[in-house]
């Protein structure tokens, strides 16, 4: 299993991704709000989502985990 982490901090605007479903590389995961700006995160490698660690409105900050990807 693979782990993609926040690389800044901020709010949870949208999961995109949801539990099983699967992934490619550079694929839109997450929406982050961080000073008033809307960040896409994005897989940086494909597979099947196992857990999303994170909900939206929540708070994340840079290192947190967000989604754990099985190959």
């Amino acid at each position: 299993m693979r782990e993609l982490k926040a690389s800044m901090a901020g709010t949870v605007l949208n999961i995109l991704a949801a539990e099983g479903e699967a992934v490619t590389a550079g694929q839109a995961v997450l929406t982050i709000e961080s000073m008033k700006m809307e960040i896409p995160i994005e897989a940086e490698f494909g597979g099947k989502v196992e857990k999303v660690h994170v909900e939206v409105g929540g708070f994340v900050n840079e290192g947190d985990l967000l989604l754990t990807v099985g190959e």
